[in-house]
């Protein structure tokens, strides 16, 4: 039974840098424009949207009684939750669509919506993000608003305290311009570094004598030199 050996590619990851050394200016190149890329779709294609921020701070029935058990606090971490999804609902933020006189829906508003609540605190915060200031800090303050109604009616709690009123931001919250420009440079100077990395592996022209070697299989006895060189 006849066996032809088998042939494996070596990959020199040595010459393999020094061609990624050599390319350096072209990966730099790339990576540049990546990063003006990043820049000019940040401050030309995506709209800026301002974020507005209210709180608030649900006082229980239990939290001005002296014997407060366990089971107390862990009901307590439920009702935050509860409080949460309270303020996403449909009952809360038709009213607010309807107190605004906004031509959107339900879905449309509630992408606009964020419900945060810091670990370990009944403190939650309100976030409305839209590209007008002024409508997404409206929004915060009616949503707080009629979502405090609505916590106090069906949780029978005493009081829901603001703690913050929500004030038109003078700064957009996004696009973040310089995650943007650093990302797009990463993603240019990868790119750069995985296309010339591909041509070389991919190529098969006999450069070096080593290709000699590893396409012949014999050994290289001499290497005549390029006269035009010398």
């Amino acid at each position: 039974m006849n066996t032809q050996p088998s042939q494996t590619a070596e990959i020199d990851v040595l010459y393999l840098l020094k061609k990624l050394w050599s390319n350096k200016f072209l990966i730099t190149l790339i990576a540049v424009v990546g990063a003006l890329s990043g820049l000019l779709i940040s401050l030309f294609l995506i709209t800026p949207e301002y974020t507005s921020v209210t709180r608030i701070y649900v006082v229980n029935q239990n939290s001005n009684s002296n014997n407060i058990t366990t089971q107390d606090l862990q009901a307590g971490d439920y009702l935050v939750n509860d409080y949460k999804e309270i303020i996403r609902s449909n009952d809360v933020l038709s009213a607010v669509i309807a107190n605004n006189g906004l031509s959107m829906d339900v879905e449309d508003l509630l992408k606009k919506v964020k419900v945060s609540i810091p670990t370990d605190t009944r403190v939650i915060s309100i976030l409305v993000e839209d590209k007008d200031p002024q409508l997404a800090s409206s929004l915060a303050n009616s949503i707080r608003e009629i979502a405090a109604e609505k916590i106090k009616s069906v949780t029978r709690v005493e009081d829901v305290t603001t703690l913050e009123v929500a004030e038109p931001s003078e700064e957009p919250s996004s696009p973040n311009i310089k995650r943007n420009v650093v990302l797009g440079a990463l993603v240019g100077g990868v790119l750069a570094v995985i296309s010339v990395l591909l041509m070389e592996i991919l190529d098969d022209r006999v450069k070096r004598p080593e290709d000699v070697e590893e396409v012949l299989g014999i050994t290289l006895l001499g290497v005549v030199p390029d006269t035009d060189k010398l």
